[in-house]
């Protein structure tokens, strides 16, 4: 069969690392060879940005956070999952362009636009075969984060009106691509959405 990207988006704290879990045990279970990635951190290289990007204290310019995404996006996909795909397997992603048009685009108020076209080059025009938006408020996400926070994150660190522009972005750009993306509660209780998951991603496994 021909490879399947899913990539799960949503802000901070909105449950992406546990569905990815259960869904990646789901789909190895069943049979299916799984790669598993995340943006920022999916390579070698991925992780030396990510330290940059999420993790260094001081201030990145806008702009230019918004390229070292880019950059990593490069990377992981022309040495990690266009290969696995091309393979025929599955990859199963925490985060992709959907993240820099959300938090970039709308959070850093750079324009979404700009910031999308930035990575459909970085990717020659990558987009996944689902994307999962766990939608919650920005303020319940970080009560979930409260007790779990164990390093400074940049992103995390930001007040709650970026947050919610981060949240506003997301749901303008699942608006615009109902086909692509699965909009699912992360308030509903972890076995209701990864059933949700599931049945989306066995329709594209038997299509």
């Amino acid at each position: 069969m021909a490879g399947l990207f899913i990539t799960l988006e949503g802000g901070d704290g909105s449950g992406k690392s546990t569905q990815s879990d259960i869904l990646v045990r789901w789909l190895e279970k069943a049979g299916y060879t799984v790669i598993v990635s995340r943006e920022p951190g999916g390579t070698e290289l991925g992780l030396e940005l990510r330290e940059i990007v999420l993790h260094r204290r001081g201030d990145i310019a806008p702009r230019a956070e918004a390229l070292i995404y880019a950059a990593d996006r490069a990377h992981n996909i022309a040495t990690k999952v266009r290969p696995a795909l091309l393979r025929g397997e599955i990859v199963v992603q925490d985060r992709y362009l959907d993240s820099s048009v959300a938090y970039q685009g709308a959070g850093r108020v750079l324009g979404g636009d700009e910031v999308r076209e930035i990575s459909l080059w970085a990717t020659e025009g990558m987009l996944p075969d689902l994307t999962v938006l766990l939608d919650l408020h920005e303020a319940a996400g970080k009560d979930r984060l409260a007790d779990s926070r164990t390093r400074y994150d940049r992103l995390e660190a930001e007040a709650n009106d970026f947050h919610g522009r981060v949240r506003a972005g997301y749901l303008e750009l699942a608006a615009a691509e109902p086909g692509r993306f699965l909009v699912l509660d992360a308030r509903d209780t972890v076995e209701t959405i990864a059933g949700a998951i599931r049945a989306r991603v066995e329709s594209l496994l038997t299509t």
